[in-house]
């Protein structure tokens, strides 16, 4: 990184409301047992590639990125800006929108690329949705954070979340506040890039993708003590839809 890089020093006001009302509940509600922070680059932009257990875990996420003085910009879902107040709130907080399977898809990619070399830091799950993982590993992931990250050259920090199942377990609605659940979250270091920078092919973004996620496993791995599977789960190898709620008759199986 150069000097001349954009820090953030203050995210825009609407984040800030957000985060007031927030962060109390957050505290109240959940213990917290984070650990390598300091990977977290203090200056320019960055994407954050953290694995996705729990319709919460950006919740978690987001608490420790705020209070490691990096606040964190999501991609969500395009339907969540078209809300009449929660569109209004996450727009001005200068959220992405993502808009899947349209002719705008390809807007959210500009614009985390921008984002990113506006010295934000830009969280993308690379699994695309909740982990359908039986186990609650991660799957196999998805290209677009190693997109982002190879055409900026930008820092890739790898997150490990492990305890937001436990607050609200995937594609579950029941939320279970007490007794209050620990977010563990590890943050690793940078994962290495730099040989496949330059390359706009598709084996360079699997490739890239793939070391991502083994980062992420191998993290989780050591949070849980115990062994990941040997081979990451694929989705549309065992049927399930590629995003969304997955059907019933699909959910019985786990």
């Amino acid at each position: 990184m150069t000097s001349d890089e954009p820090t953030i020093t203050e995210p825009p006001r609407a984040y800030r409301g957000v985060v007031k009302v927030l962060r109390p509940v957050l505290m109240a509600v959940t213990k917290r047992h984070w650990s390598g922070v300091e990977n977290l680059p203090r200056t320019g932009g960055f994407v954050v590639c953290p694995n996705h257990v729990s319709y919460t875990d950006f919740l978690a996420l987001a608490h420790l990125m705020y209070d490691s003085g990096r606040p964190v910009f999501f991609l969500g879902k395009s339907g969540l800006f078209e809300t009449p107040v929660i569109g209004r709130i996450i727009t001005a907080a200068d959220q992405i929108p993502v808009y899947r399977g349209t002719e705008r898809a390809v807007d959210a990619y500009r614009a985390a690329v921008q984002a990113v070399r506006d010295g934000k830091a830009v969280a993308m799950y690379p699994e695309g949705t909740l982990t359908r993982d039986p186990g609650v590993w991660p799957m196999k992931g998805k290209t677009g954070a190693a997109r982002v990250a190879l055409e900026t050259r930008c820092p890739v920090i790898p997150i490990a979340m492990y305890g937001p199942e436990q607050l609200l377990a995937p594609y579950s609605s029941r939320l279970r506040l007490f007794p209050r659940k620990t977010m563990r979250i590890v943050v690793g270091s940078p994962v290495f890039l730099d040989d496949l920078y330059g390359r706009a092919d598709a084996d360079a973004a699997r490739e890239a993708t793939d070391r991502i996620m083994a980062a992420i496993t191998r993290q989780l791995a050591e949070v849980r003590g115990e062994d990941a599977p040997a081979e990451a789960y694929d989705a549309r190898k065992e049927g399930a839809p590629a995003f969304g709620k997955p059907p019933r008759r699909w959910r019985r199986r786990r």
